[in-house]
């Protein structure tokens, strides 16, 4: 079943070139909008070659496809789609392949020993990162495979992001390598923590706190890690409610667009909320002047220069044009094809958990990017 919705709605400030000087005429050729066009809502029963569509943790498209992972942890895997779409709307998407992940020695990976979050197509492979699971004892990793799903590179991580002795130091459960997206330049990829480090700051709460997360380059030739530059999360955006304690704020997925600059989505969550909990937020983020902090064991009582943030996007501000009015899990966001009046379309995906922890939505929600 398709549900799709149109509506209009006031436009929200998307900053894409920097812009000096007084505010004029100018300065608002260099100002485009982030239009809301539709959402598409895939049948949670959607299901292929035995696989259930569901957990769908990013999107990323090239050449004319998409590409899904899926954050099964009994069964990793990337799902190849046909989205169509125009300028009035969703046509149809369909999921036309599917390809299982394998470990190095070709095999399928064993149930808990991934969670599967990120994928970027970088020339005939893929590049694609794994949380692990901290409270088992299982690391995270950044790791390329063809387009077969057979291992190709491992990464080599930096032990900050591994888990470590002293239980002060290291990742957060489920707070690690939740995206990743290529470089502006062809020479690289950009890697980002979910949550804070334990040594680096706090996880986010309703009150003012002190969360920063790092973001690091990785260099494709060599293929380790190499610069490091801080992002600050933004509170919790609401509290629990209904006898539930549990929210977060974390960074989801990461977009690079120009030279250290990104498009970067966080996602709030709280418990107890008809509408699903979920808060989500575009920023447009620029590096430019971060400080490298690779060499920061810890980024507590440190000086240095965080990349600066500019909101461009609430979805609070379609939430009632949503089904149920709910903005879902949203985890992924890529850009796509040009609509034929020429702007830039963008598209974001909601991982729906398999619906594990009540009902959720294979959401797709579509944006013009106006300039």
């Amino acid at each position: 079943m398709r549900i799709v919705v149109k509506l209009l709605f006031a436009c929200t400030a998307l900053i894409i070139t920097s812009c000096a000087g007084k505010k004029d005429s100018k300065k608002a050729e260099n100002t485009i909008n982030l239009r809301f066009v539709d959402e598409y809502i895939l049948p949670a029963e959607s299901a292929l070659n035995n696989t259930k569509v569901g957990g769908l943790s990013s999107i990323d498209y090239a050449n004319g496809s998409y590409y899904l992972i899926s954050d099964d942890t009994e069964s990793p895997r990337f799902y190849e789609a046909e989205i169509s779409f125009d300028l009035n709307g969703f046509d149809s998407i369909f999921m036309k392949s599917v390809t299982l992940l394998k470990d190095k020695n070709g095999l399928g990976f064993s149930e808990g020993s991934i969670d599967s979050e990120s994928l970027r197509y970088d020339n005939g492979s893929f590049i694609w990162t794994s949380e692990g699971n901290i409270n088992n004892g299982v690391n995270p990793f950044v790791r390329i495979s063809d387009s077969n799903g057979k291992f190709v590179k491992e990464i080599e991580i930096r032990d900050r992001f591994l888990i470590h002795a002293d239980p002060k130091f290291g990742p957060r459960h489920n707070g690690v390598f939740e995206s990743i997206t290529l470089s502006h330049h062809p020479k690289g990829y950009w890697a980002a923590m979910e949550l804070p480090l334990k040594q680096d700051g706090d996880e986010p709460t309703v009150d003012e706190t002190d969360s920063p997360v790092r973001i690091a380059f990785i260099n494709k030739e060599t293929g380790s890690f190499e610069k490091e530059i801080v992002y600050e999360l933004d509170n919790v955006a609401r509290q629990a409610k209904n006898g539930h304690s549990f929210e977060l704020n974390g960074v989801v997925e990461i977009l690079g667009y120009d030279t250290n600059k990104f498009l970067v989505l966080e996602r709030s969550y709280a418990m107890g909320y008809k509408d699903g909990g979920n808060t989500v937020k575009i920023y447009d983020v620029d590096a430019s002047n971060a400080t490298d902090v690779s060499n920061f064991v810890s980024l507590k009582d440190r000086n240095y220069s965080k990349a600066t943030k500019k909101l461009l996007y609430n979805f609070d501000t379609i939430r009632n044009g949503l089904t149920n009015g709910v903005v879902d899990n949203i985890e992924g966001i890529t850009f796509g094809p040009s609509f034929e009046n020429g702007n830039r379309s963008l598209i974001v995906v909601a991982d729906n958990n398999f619906n594990l922890y009540g009902s959720q939505l294979n959401q797709f929600i579509l944006f013009e990017i106006e300039k």
